[in-house]
């Protein structure tokens, strides 16, 4: 299908008719001074003159040239970027009057971008009111970071009554790269930890977990992190008291770290690093001090995501630096083979990427760390969660039917050899009763897990024996026995703690596997083509039937003939939402906006992070 992504500025428009399935541009436009003396478009390639008011007038211009230039085809849907979501919105949403509102309430934290972006789209929907239009935010990527790496130090109170915390950006930038990077090591994102480096005018980092976002350099507004084109990033907050005690004014204050800090500030010649580079090469001290600062940042948040994720296979350098400079790749990559990144010096001087041709690897043959060069797209990124709406609509099936909720209470897989060792030679577990899922059981048999602070008795084995010993805990276990556990999907027990277990013939210390298990839903595949879902999709899911109406986000979807439908939470989650006997849950659309703004007073999905 054909999208038109549109991306607004104040006085700018940037906007592509793209075929989702083959990123093929169709057409596309760039207007530069909208409202201005200068303004004009270039319109595939062409500049010529605009005489447009504002960005509805442009709007009004542009629109049309897009669909004669189709050849008789049709725009099937809109897609918007929108910088800055809030707590509203965690994926892209079908735009409402609603959401036009909740767009507008960021206006405040995202007070250059926001507003523009709200322009673009009441706009676009007046010269196009009969087509799906989508909300694609750059900070919805990051709403699967767990609150350790969200909330900032403050009162907590305040936080939450200011929504005072990170949310990071850059989003379908870093999310786009991390499947580009996955294709090209042709393994499923999901079984990869990738950091990712959006190096730009705006720069930002975000370490990817297995597909999810875990942490991000940007912050609550895109101020924070690393150094940019005329961004400060991390700063001493006390140096904002004090240059306000020297007599600078808030807007000074903000004008000065947004627009004159970062490489402008430091090399004294301007925010490009090509001129900056140039400058340095010819002995400029400021420059070369200005490149030293930009990349030993960029290697420091390297180093520190590494170490969240317990380890990295591929970094992925991209934006207009990372893309483009091989100094700035060498300079990050330097002292990186500790952790087994090894930069080959031919190929990062010989690396180009373009559309075609996405993905060049700089690392040598014995680099145990993938080094890579990713041309981003991210309207293509927003053409593709566009059609995926449309296409969430077109399948309404899946809505009338419900999804059976029940709760896993804390619970242990185990081989056979934790089995003998626990209950002695040749022990085989016995049935207490089965589980609802087929060939799975309770056992009668329990085992005393014990972490560093205290130990959990009677906890109970299920059946049968498994390759890998799991432990399946909530977040209360998790802090009462002392442990940090990830949220991991079943089976995921690499770089998870272990502990000690005690049964009635002797002990057992587990090496790994002590996980809080992902909120998922088990379906078999006549289940998941009724949905229209594939396994390990991650979903939304409204429980019903209870005295609390919750939504649940970030729910996995697992796909097995051996699966019966029915979602697991824990124990936490189930007292949350008050779940009785008989409660289920309904699939949402992703083009529910009305179900994403609910989620503002019900953010459920705090309970297992």
């Amino acid at each position: 299908m054909h999208i038109l992504v549109i991306n607004c500025g104040s006085s700018s428009l940037k906007s592509s008719v793209i075929d989702h399935r083959t990123g093929a541009r169709v057409g596309s436009c760039v207007v530069e001074r909208v409202g201005q003396e200068g303004s004009r478009m270039r319109f595939n390639g062409e500049w010529e003159p605009l005489d447009a008011p504002n960005i509805e007038g442009a709007l009004k211009i542009v629109v049309p040239r897009m669909v004669e230039n189709l050849g008789g085809a049709t725009i099937t849907a809109v897609g918007h970027r929108v910088v800055h979501g809030g707590v509203a919105f965690d994926r892209p949403t079908l735009i409402t009057p609603e959401v036009e509102k909740a767009i507008e309430d960021n206006f405040q934290i995202a007070p250059l971008h926001n507003p523009p972006n709200l322009a673009g789209i009441r706009a676009a929907r007046s010269v196009l009111p009969d087509v799906p239009h989508i909300a694609v935010f750059d900070t919805a990527f990051h709403a699967t970071m767990p609150r350790r790496a969200r909330e900032y130090a403050i009162d907590h109170k305040v936080a939450e009554a200011k929504n005072y915390r990170r949310f990071g950006f850059h989003g379908i930038s870093h999310e786009f790269v991390s499947h580009l990077a996955a294709k090209h090591m042709e393994q499923d994102v999901r079984d990869l930890r990738i950091i990712t480096c959006h190096l730009g005018n705006g720069c930002s980092v975000a370490a990817i977990e297995y597909g999810r976002s875990v942490e991000t350099s940007m912050g609550m507004t895109p101020l924070e992190g690393l150094v940019m084109g005329t961004r400060v990033g991390d700063l001493d907050p006390g140096l904002l008291i004090q240059m306000q005690r020297d007599g600078m004014s808030l807007d000074e204050v903000d004008a000065f770290l947004n627009r004159d800090s970062g490489l402008k500030g430091l090399s004294g010649v301007g925010n490009d690093m090509r001129d900056i580079e140039a400058r340095a090469a010819e002995g400029d001290e400021r420059c070369r001090l200005a490149i030293q600062v930009f990349a030993h940042r960029v290697r420091k948040y390297i180093g520190a995501y590494a170490a969240v994720m317990g380890g990295v296979d591929a970094i992925v350098f991209t934006a207009g630096i990372g893309e483009n400079s091989e100094v700035i790749r060498h300079r990050i990559s330097q002292r990186l083979d500790y952790m087994g990144a090894v930069l080959h010096e031919d190929l990062n001087r010989d690396a180009k990427v373009s559309h075609e041709s996405p993905v060049f690897e700089i690392s040598t043959r014995n680099s145990r760390v993938r080094l890579l060069v990713a041309a981003t797209d991210e309207s293509l990124q927003i053409a593709r969660e566009a059609a995926k709406i449309v296409e969430a609509r077109q399948a309404t099936k899946g809505a009338e039917r419900g999804i059976p909720v029940a709760v896993s209470a804390r619970h242990i897989h185990l081989t056979q050899e934790a089995v003998e060792a626990l209950f002695g030679p040749g022990y085989k577990l016995t049935e207490r009763n089965p589980l609802s899922q087929p060939g799975q059981f309770a056992c009668n048999e329990t085992v005393t897990v014990v972490g560093p602070k205290r130990q959990l008795e009677n906890v109970r084995i299920l059946g049968p024996t498994r390759p890998d010993n799991q432990v399946e805990i909530s977040r209360t276990d998790e802090f009462f026995l002392g442990l940090d556990a990830p949220v991991r999907a079943s089976g995921d027990v690499a770089n998870s703690p272990g502990c000690k277990l005690v049964g009635p013939h002797g002990t057992y210390e587990m090496k790994q596997g002590v996980i809080c298990a992902w909120r998922h839903i088990h379906m078999h595949p006549d289940d998941a083509e009724y949905f229209g879902v594939s396994d390990k999709d991650v979903v939304e899911v409204a429980i019903q039937g209870t005295s609390r109406e919750l939504i649940f986000g970030d729910v996995l979807v697992r796909v097995s003939p051996k699966y019966k439908l029915e979602m697991h939470i824990d124990t936490d989650e189930g007292n949350a939402a008050e779940l009785s006997k008989g409660a289920e849950g309904a699939l949402l659309s992703a083009t529910d906006g009305n179900a994403l703004l609910r989620r503002r007073k019900t953010r459920f999905d705090e309970v297992a992070e």
